[in-house]
Order: C-alpha cells, then structure tokens, then sequence
C-alpha cells in the first residue's frame, strides 16, 4: 500500500503473558518516534501472536519536513569582551554552528542571557529515518524476563528469527545483531511454512491466514470462543465462563484447534474448585458444565495444530489430566485426615516477613485486632472472630495449597467444615481474603470482612512500620491494594471503624517488630488511606474540591467521609450554595487563628449579633442531632440555614473592632460557628466564582 509502513518481529514462542503487553508497548513506541521526527501519519496498529510482534502504519509521511532549529550557545558575558568583540567561545559556537559570528543572536532564557542561532535543518526522507528508528524500537522493548542468544549483543523474550521491514512495498534495510531485515515472513510453524513475501498489512493478514497464522488477537480470540464452545457441544455441555484463561489461551496459539477430552468420574467427589484449578492452571483445560452448571468428566483442550487423529491427541491429554488429577485427589484425602486447628502449630514454620516474623506470630497479631474491631463494631461475633483469624492462614501448610496457592482461603473453607467447625467460621476463612483484585466481590459476611481488614491494617502497618512502604509505581508487598480493599469493605458493610484507633492499635501490636516511632508511622499509614479513599471517590465521579473539603476536616471514620462527600456533592448543586459558601469562607478566614474563648451576650451592640448568636445556637442543635443520626443531608440544611444572619452581621458588624474585649467576643463568635462548619467540611477548600 502506498505510504504504508509493515513492520514485523518474528521471534521463537513468547510466553503468554508477554505478548499484549509488548504489543501495547510497540504501538506507543513507534508512535513516540514518529511524533519525535516530526512524521506525520493516518493510523498505525499493532498485532501479535506467539511467534510475532507487528506493526502497520499507514499515511506515513515520505520525508520529514525542513524545520528550523534554535541551538543555545555560551552565556553572552562570556562570549563577548567589554568592548563588544567576540571571545574564542563566540567565535568556535558559530564555527561549530557553520555560520558567521555575526549570524549569532542574544536569547533571555530563565538562567539569563545566551548565544544562539537559528540553524535550517532540511528534512530527510523517511526510508533513511526508519533504517535508524526500527532497530531502536526492538531494543525499546521490554519485558518481565528477557534473553540474550548466540553471539548477539542485544537481548529480547526470545530469539529473534527473522525482521520484516518494508515501506512503500521496498525493504528498510538495517541489520540488528546478525539478523538482516527484509520482506519476508513466516507462517504457522507447522501448517503453513514459509517464507512468504509481503509488501502491505492487507496481502500480509490474507498470505498469513492461507498460512495457518491469526494475526490479529481479537480475531483469534473470537476464533478461540467459536472453537471451544463447538468442542464442549460435543457432550452436549457448555464451557464454565473463565475470560482470564480464554486470554492466555488465545496467546498460546497462532490458530485455534480445540479438542474435547474425558476423565473418570470419580474425580467429580473433588471439590468444584480443585477440579477447576488442576485443569486450568497445569493444563490450560477448560471446565465443561451441564444445563444446570454442574461440572460434567470432560475438557476442552485447545492445540496450536490440526491433528490427523484427533482420538490419539485426546488420549494424550486424557493421561495428562489423569495423573493431575490423581495428585488433587491424593492431596484433598492426605489433608482431610488432619482437622485444621491441628496445622496451625505449623505456622511457626513459616516466614511472613524476615522483619514482621513468622506467619503464626501475623495470625497472633490481627487476631487481637479483630476481636477487638468485633468488640466495638459487632459484639455478637467477637467468638466467631477469633476463631476464624486463628484458622484462617492454617490451610498455607496443606499438600492442595502448596500444590495450588492459588486456592488458598478455599481449602480452608472446604477443611474447615470436614474438621467440623460452624458454617460462619468456615465461610470467613475464604471471604476475609476478598477482594483479591479490584473487580472481585466484597466479602458478605461480617466476620470475614472484619477478620479481613485486621489482616490488611497489620499487613500495611507492619510494612510502614519497618520502611516498607511503595514508592512511585513500586507496590511490591500490594499495600495500595491492601489499603483500598479496606476502605471498600467498610463502605459495603458500613461498619463505622475509627480508622485511627484501629491503626495505633495495629502498631501497638506489632510494637517489637516495627523500626520506625508509632507516632510517624501511625501519620504515613492514616495519610496513606486517605490518599487511597480520595482516589476511590475521585473515580465514583466526585469533585476533587467537595472531597478535600471534607477530607481536610477530618476523616476517622470512612463510610461517614464518603457519606459527607456525598452530601456535600448534593448540598452544591443549589443555586444558593455559592454565596452559602462565601459567606462559610468568611467566617472561616476572619475565624482563623482567633482563640477560643465564651460569647458574652451582654457585650452586643447591634441587633444583628444577638440574631446571629440565636441562630447559630439552633444551627449547632440541629447539626448536632443531624450528627448523631448520620444525616448529612440535615446537617447541610442545617448549616445553610445560617446564611441570612451571617449576610446581616457582616454588613452591620465590624469583627475587628478598637476595643479588646469587643474584637474578642465578635472573634469567639465567629470561631464557634467556624467549629460547627468544621464538623462537615473545610469550605475554604472551595473556590467560588
């Protein structure tokens, strides 16, 4: 195609987990080049497959265009003598500049006064810039693991067998390590050898398709869903829903051939999530369930190639799963011979942290915080609780967990009730690890949710504690997470936790681990959660003003900062709410830094001030009883209600009067209404126009 760029990597099989992501990098590192040189284009897509990484870019440009360039020289003290001649740093800038010393010019910078020059730089054609911007883009990608092969130099997810590069139908030629770019690719490494000469990103995909290869992911992924669903029709089944799996599926192949294979139905006595697992995270297999969603003894297995004898590739798999699954099943009997209260002993055994102690010493910890949570917050389950967070991390020692940590939490459900615990203890030992990512459910249940948030405030105090806490992008011990999945369990349970006396309680748990004072990591860890409940909000679509302005004024207890906010959000969309909060704002700013002191009526000398006194006295009432039941669409109403006699009083009343004892009393006044604004939200945190 005409100004059409095909770039394409042919490589040996990369993982999986690599390629969308390097797909995603490709396309933004070849648009950043090309923005770099001034290349202008109409689209540009990146496809990938096992064996490939490829880009098109259509509309590119043929040659960069002519641009003038302005280069900095020495500072003009320096480059002239005091008499206006030009030293040897003038003279050599403009030598190395190719132009005359009197082409220089003056230019202001920030730092002060510098030489420069106005150089005309002509554009150069695009072929010549793409020789230079392609093997850049290779070495520009990165990986979670990357290799270096042979005698080559440069390292890559796995060798790089061949380098497409043609524009305009004519090869860009460059070499990369001892590889030579040129127009030909290859196909399926089974069904459709190549090599196969392509000129376009459109007779590319068609030569590509007649070679057994899906380039485009969608297209694949579609062809994945078409293949397993016929596969599971077979057995009049469908297949168990699992995106995640259909993803990696999808990158493991460069053509889909989904095959449905069958394993002994004793198996099915497993329970549903270990069959599931021992399928999916070995094998890749789907799960196939009847009309009722019950697991059924079959599999979809989905091979990269078409077999001539598909019974001989189905027994092969069907041994594969057999020996799998005779190791679950093995597990699961190995493990129920021993109730799990008797595996917690093992814990002692196992590190959680070389600076937080053993995972039984963790256990001890949030064990303590929990019950007491359920003191303040649940009484009725203040046993439970501590049954459950001494249970909870027991399954990390079984044969199935250290086979499939992946199951951690559900075993200990599945154990618990065979070793005869209550249906509430067994239920927590799965839900106090939810949510496990940010789409997951919220756990339902009380006693998971609390053993939960007591595991996570240890979790996140303990790494603060001893200097663990995330930097930039860095999270490795998943503290956001941990932080996030807290204040997402106290809004779905609208338990009303004193987030700052639950943390000093943490941290006065974990008193002889931590290395750092209580009293700064107890700041760090509740200016942490703030961050992260501002940020849930954020994306919930409120306003970052309304939610500094709450937050600024206090936020121990996060179900009533999100309920302020709400409110608040509300409270601002009346038309009176401009001028409700300038006159907040007055209040608040002449209020500040006045000290707190009694209102004496008997020193009023204006009408307006005893009405302001009045009803700042029913005002607090009202927002005191709207406080205590939680009603802050009350307390705003209660607060606006203000605002005729704060109008009033600043147009009659002068607050900074002469006399000592009046500029007082007017300041106390005003102090004690700011206090009451206060206990809803900081409104000089809101701009008003």
């Amino acid at each position: 195609m005409q100004d059409e760029l095909l770039f394409e990597i042919g490589t040996e099989e990369i993982p999986a987990g690599y390629i969308l992501p390097a797909m995603h990098q490709l396309e933004k590192l070849m648009e950043e080049k090309l923005s770099s040189l001034s290349l202008s284009y109409s689209s540009l897509k990146a496809l990938a497959t096992p064996r490939r990484l490829v880009v098109s870019v259509r509309g590119l440009a043929a040659q960069q265009p002519d641009r003038e360039e302005e280069v900095l020289g020495p500072p003009k003290k320096a480059a002239f003598t005091q008499d206006g001649q030009p030293t040897q740093a003038a003279i050599g800038f403009a030598r190395s500049r190719g132009v005359g010393v009197e082409s220089l010019q003056i230019a202001q910078t920030p730092k002060g006064d510098y030489l420069m020059v106005r150089v005309a730089e002509k554009g150069r054609p695009t072929p010549e810039l793409l020789a230079e911007l392609l093997p850049e883009i290779v070495t520009g990608l990165s990986f979670p693991k990357s290799m270096r092969w042979g005698s080559g130099r440069i390292s890559f997810a796995r060798p790089i067998q061949w380098l497409l590069a043609v524009y305009n139908g004519k090869i860009v030629p460059f070499v990369l390590d001892q590889t030579a770019s040129g127009n030909n690719t290859e196909g399926h490494r089974f069904m459709g050898r190549g090599p196969f000469s392509a000129s376009g990103l459109a007779d590319y995909l068609e030569t590509l398709r007649r070679a057994e290869v899906m380039v485009d992911p969608a297209e694949r992924r579609a062809a994945v869903l078409a293949e397993i669903t016929r596969a599971a029709s077979e057995v009049d089944g469908t297949i168990l829903p699992d995106e995640e799996l259909v993803n990696t599926v999808c990158n493991l192949v460069e053509k889909p051939f989904a095959i449905c294979g069958t394993f002994e139905e004793r198996f099915l006595a497993l329970p549903r999530e270990v069959l599931i697992t021992s399928m999916r995270e070995h094998q890749k297999y789907f799960a196939v369930v009847d009309k009722a969603g019950r697991l059924m003894p079959h599999f979809i297995a989905v091979n990269n190639t078409q077999t001539r004898n598909p019974d001989v590739v189905r027994q092969g798999h069907e041994r594969v799963i057999r020996a799998r699954l005779s190791d679950a099943m093995f597990f699961f009997q190995e493990d129920s011979k021993t109730p799990l209260a008797q595996r917690v002993d093992a814990l002692k055994g196992v590190v959680f942290h070389s600076l937080l102690g053993t995972s039984y010493e963790k256990m001890e910890r949030f064990r303590e915080l929990a019950v007491s949570l359920a003191r303040q917050l649940a009484p009725e389950s203040a046993d439970a609780v501590a049954r459950a967070a001494t249970l909870c991390k027991a399954d990390i020692v079984t044969e199935m967990v250290g086979e499939f940590p992946s199951l951690q939490g559900v075993m200990g459900q599945k154990y618990a009730l065979l070793s005869g615990e209550s249906p509430e203890v067994a239920e927590a030992l799965f839900t106090h690890y939810l949510p496990r990512h940010a789409d997951d459910e919220l756990p339902r249940d009380t006693v998971g949710a609390l053993v939960g948030m007591a595991d996570r405030l240890d979790t996140v105090c303990g790494c603060f504690g001893v200097g663990l806490s995330p930097t930039g992008t860095a999270d490795p011990y998943g503290l956001r997470r941990h932080a996030l999945a807290v204040i997402r369990i106290l809004g779905s349970t609208r338990l009303h936790l004193d987030l700052p006396a639950a943390v000093a309680l943490a941290l006065e748990l974990l008193k002889d681990k931590i290395s750092r004072t209580r009293e700064e990591t107890a700041l760090e860890v509740l200016d942490f959660f703030q961050t992260r409940l501002q940020r849930l909000l954020l994306t919930e679509g409120f306003d970052h003003e309304t939610i500094t302005a709450v937050l600024t004024a206090g936020c121990r207890d996060v179900v009533d900062a999100a309920d302020k906010v709400r409110a608040l959000h509300e409270f601002r969309q009346s038309p009176d709410f401009p001028s409700l909060a300038t006159a907040f704002k007055r209040v608040i700013n002449i209020a500040q830094g006045a000290e707190p002191g009694e209102v004496d009526p008997a020193l009023f000398q204006y009408g307006e001030e005893n009405i302001l006194y009045q009803s700042a006295q029913l005002m607090k009432s009202q927002v005191n009883q709207a406080l205590e039941s939680r009603d802050y669409p009350g307390v705003c109403k209660a607060l606006a209600s203000l605002r005729g006699p704060v109008d009033a009083y600043f147009e009659k009343v002068m607050v900074m009067a002469e006399d000592a004892a009046l500029r007082r009393n007017r300041l106390a006044l005003l102090l004690s209404i700011s206090q009451t604004f206060l206990l809803m939200a900081d409104f000089s945190k809101i701009t008003t126009s």
